[in-house]
């Protein structure tokens, strides 16, 4: 086990320097040595699954293999940690120490890294600058407060231009200004303290739609600077989600009123529309403005009303909240209940009895810490937790997120009336809410500029249907009714949100597959619910034909092509997760909620949602940073093992970058070589071999044919290369500059055959391609039978080595060969598969089979057998001889005309008696 260990009482900046090194050493864990901060202790109560920490208790000394200390470099600082400090200097482990702490001489041995910076997280960003590393928004986000709490928010004297750099590349990476903001506390002056006191007493506060909205009016003589930050003060010390403060300055004559308006995401209040008309400007979550008026206390008024309207309907338990819910009984083991964890990527399980009834909530930690004390076939009953605080499936987000940083809690079982366990409530979907991806605050994002919703209806009402007075909008819009009518939500999911993010503001998206899942939010989603709403939508359009898939829950309804129009699918997937029980398995698949759905997913941009349903219709679902990649042009796995699980992803994974122009982010490609590197295509081709594996082959084949189809082909598969992915098919296979001469041989031949001749081989190109590629090694053959070709390119390369031997010798021993001789020895093959050895032996072969080709293969002799009748010869076995023959003679130039013809078989044929 490698770990990184904080100092005690856990500041912001050693906990954001740790999870930078845990993303520089994976797979090591976070300790807090003893204790944290209460801002630190408020911010892991939301974001601690998103870190990989470990409890102190759950570590086993004898397993340290390695130790990294953080923003500290006396052993006093790490408390009883010390010991493992001890330990691993006796058994002579490494031990790593970053701080930018330098007034003392470190008492810890090892690799030493100190120096005086601002903020130990600087030396940390650095390091993963120069190893060319990338973070995910949440990783970021810690690490940039990291600094800004070390630093004063770069305001310290300590601060250094490095602190700078590295805060700034932190934003790029997607560090969440808003939770920063909410996190960092900055002082107050003498001035906005008095106020402060003033405001508190004064504030009104009112529940509008399930939220807090406070409105405080303020009177001073003269400008007081930083009333923004008196602004943060109120909101955090009264808990409420939106506030409207006017400050009054009474000194000249006429009164000058500022006004500062603030509101969380989820508030749907727009704080820049409020305070438009009043000459004030900012961002949707805060806004101010400054103007002179007689009237101060009416423009208040006028605002506290206004405030009051702008205010959506509040977000409950029963809008995030995922169902069903995974449960497992009392009994279940220690163990297993971890496996269940792995299968789903759950932080956590409710427990039930038999008829259903919560019995407690088990956490991962819980799990750790069982198994660290040997207990893992001990039932679960033992170590979860059993006061549980649950929510009702009207509990206001502003609720829940006060009880998960009361009582630092991850999950929340949400239960109806009678106490049934209908949902449950995780941080992810609360910070899900609070931060939406297309937040404009968000510092690395390009805002999206137009409404996600009006651009994707936009799209879709330009879309030619088949249906004759209706477009694809109108038709979405009532799958999306029939949906909320029974409860449950409706998304727009896949590559159709790519393409609509990837397109220019205000453009059209022609979305040519549209994939649509079903989830629920007020009831527990049936199995196939996909297929429910497609069968009511038919009843609508009884044209259209339905095709079910039941094993994967799912729906299809294709109009079928009409004049002036291509045919329409629109398929429906009930929301599922799935599992690969073994390597290159078809997934089982089971009933889920949309996150766990997007998670399946290959990459993160195929990994987003757009809600077509209420609450916040077109509200863009976006847990993995898919839209951040589209920003930064990259593709990013979404698991470490899922090219492992599924190889054929690293076939998508290349096919993605080179269309769309993307590069493969540097730990993506870590996991593609190591999924490479470990050995696993080898023991898959040997499975493949016996036919155990169908689906992997049918998945595989698939990305083969969209890869050799593309106009983008050899790129694609120079990257396949260069990453060794061509191991999938055979451990053998690389391209060497010869098989690239090859295979752009075979394009170039055979468009010449078809510009020379008018018509094309009975090959397809991208097949053509792929032969070239497989002839490379020789169980060639198994391979094209293993991804199921045709069955003429499996014979073809079945029989390709005797091809090339009998061809190589007979033209070896030719030294000027006749063309009648060309023509005997090709006239026997099929023109695929002579392109396919010519192109592979352009010199041996080459010239002969490009003669016969183009030349010889369609000569004839100037007589027929009509004309053989004429002449008196008998019909029989004989005339294919003499044809044959006087091909021969044609083909060498001894005849020409129809004269010659009859003067050759006059020579030699003689006239058969009667």
């Amino acid at each position: 086990m490698d770990l990184i260990l904080c100092h005690t009482t856990a500041d912001f900046d050693t906990l954001g320097a740790a999870v930078g090194l845990a993303y520089l050493y994976p797979g090591s864990r976070i300790v807090l040595t003893g204790g944290a901060h209460p801002a630190v202790k408020a911010f892991l109560a939301l974001h601690r699954d998103e870190y990989p920490l470990i409890e102190r208790r759950a570590v086993t000394v004898s397993m340290i293999r390695s130790i990294v200390v953080v923003d500290a470099h006396l052993r006093s600082r790490v408390g009883a940690a010390a010991e493992w400090i001890d330990y691993a200097i006796a058994t002579h482990l490494p031990i790593t120490i970053y701080d930018h702490h330098t007034e003392s001489g470190p008492d810890i041995p090892g690799d030493h890294h100190i120096e005086a910076v601002g903020a130990t997280t600087t030396l940390v960003v650095e390091a993963l600058r120069q190893s060319d590393q990338s973070l995910s928004p949440t990783q970021a986000t810690v690490m940039a407060l990291g600094i800004h709490s070390d630093t004063g928010s770069l305001t310290f004297a300590q601060t250094q231009p490095r602190d700078v750099y590295a805060l700034a590349w932190l934003m790029e990476q997607g560090a969440n200004q808003q939770t920063i903001s909410e996190a960092v506390e900055p002082g107050l002056s003498e001035t906005l303290q008095g106020l402060l006191s003033i405001a508190l007493d004064t504030t009104s506060i009112e529940q509008v739609e399930g939220y807090a909205v406070g409105t405080v009016y303020l009177e001073t003589t003269d400008f007081v600077p930083g009333l923004s930050g008196l602004v943060s003060h109120l909101m955090a010390l009264l808990g409420l989600d939106s506030l409207l403060l006017a400050a009054v300055y009474t000194a000249k004559a006429k009164p000058r009123l500022t006004l500062i308006s603030r509101t969380r995401p989820q508030t749907g209040m727009n704080c820049r529309t409020l305070l438009q008309p009043y000459g004030g400007g900012g961002h949707s979550c805060a806004a101010a403005a400054n103007l002179t008026t007689d009237t101060p206390g009416i423009v208040f008024k006028q605002l506290c009303d206004a405030i009051v309207r702008s205010h959506t309907q509040s977000v409950t338990a029963q809008d995030i909240m995922s169902s069903p819910v995974r449960t497992i009984r009392p009994m279940t083991t220690v163990v297993d209940a971890q496996r269940i964890l792995l299968r789903y990527g759950h932080s956590g399980l409710c427990v039930a009895d038999d008829i259903g009834k919560l019995q407690g909530i088990i956490s991962r930690r819980d799990i750790d810490l069982a198994l660290h004390h040997g207990f893992s076939h001990a039932p679960v009953k033992g170590y979860m937790t059993l006061n549980l605080k649950t929510v009702a499936a009207h509990t206001s987000l502003s609720e829940i997120q006060a009880l998960m940083v009361t009582y630092d809690v991850g999950r929340l079982p949400v239960l109806d009336e009678e106490e049934e366990l209908v949902g449950i409530v995780t941080r992810t979907d609360v910070l899900r809410q609070m931060y939406p991806a297309q937040s404009a605050d968000n510092a690395l994002l390009t805002p999206l500029e137009t409404n996600v919703y009006e651009r994707l209806k936009a799209s879709l009402q330009a879309y030619p249907t088949a249906l004759e007075s209706e477009d694809l909008w109108t038709l979405l819009t009532q799958i999306a009714t029939a949906a909320q009518q029974r409860g449950w939500h409706l998304y727009v999911v896949g590559g159709a949100v790519r393409d609509l993010l990837l397109a220019p503001v205000d453009t059209a998206v022609s979305l040519k597959d549209i994939d649509l899942v079903v989830d629920s939010f007020r009831t527990p989603v049936v199995e196939g619910a996909g297929v429910v709403l497609a069968q009511q939508l038919q009843t609508q359009y009884p044209d259209a034909e339905l095709q079910v898939h039941g094993e994967f829950q799912t729906a299809a309804l294709i109009w079928h092509s009409r004049v002036g129009h291509a045919p329409l699918m629109i398929d429906i997937a009930t929301a599922r997760t799935e599992f690969y029980p073994y390597p290159a398995a078809n997934p089982e698949v089971e009933p889920s909620s949309i996150r766990q759905d997007l998670y399946r997913r290959d990459f993160t941009i195929n990994a987003m949602a757009i809600r077509l349903t209420a609450p916040q219709p077109g509200l863009l679902f976006d847990f993995f940073g898919g839209y951040l990649d589209i920003q930064q042009s990259q593709v990013r796995v979404l698991h470490a093992n899922s090219f492992i699980e599924d190889p054929t992803r690293i076939f998508r994974a290349v096919r993605f970058a080179v269309r769309l122009g993307f590069a493969i982010d540097s730990q993506t490609e870590t996991f593609i070589h190591y999924a490479v590197d470990s050995g696993i295509y080898a023991d898959l081709q040997a499975q493949q071999a016996k036919k155990r594996l169908p689906a992997l082959q049918t998945r595989l084949k698939a990305e083969l044919t969209y890869i050799f189809q593309a106009d983008y082909w050899a790129k694609s598969l120079g990257l396949l290369d260069k990453l060794g992915a061509l191991s999938c098919l055979h451990t053998d296979l690389t391209i060497d500059a010869g098989l690239w001469r090859q295979m752009h041989r075979a394009g170039r031949w055979r468009q010449l055959f078809v510009d020379k001749v008018g018509k094309d081989i009975d090959v397809e190109p991208w097949l053509l391609r792929l032969e070239v590629l497989l002839a490379r090694v020789e169980v060639r053959a198994q391979i094209a039978h293993n991804l199921q070709l045709p069955l003429g390119s499996i014979q073809r390369l079945e029989r390709l080595a005797l091809v090339e031997d009998s061809l190589l010798n007979q033209f070896s021993h030719l030294d000027q060969p006749r063309p009648s001789s060309i023509y005997q020895i090709l006239v026997l093959y099929d023109l695929s598969t002579l392109l396919l050895v010519s192109v592979r032996h352009p010199q041996q072969i080459g010239f002969y089979v490009w003669n016969y080709i183009t030349q010889l293969r369609d000569i004839r002799p100037p007589i027929d057998g009509h004309h053989l009748k004429r002449l008196g010869y008998r019909p029989g076995p004989r005339y294919r001889q003499i044809l044959t023959d006087l091909t021969y003679a044609r083909l060498d130039g001894h005849i020409t005309s129809v004269a010659s013809a009859e003067d050759y078989l006059k020579r030699h044929y003689s006239l058969e008696s009667d």
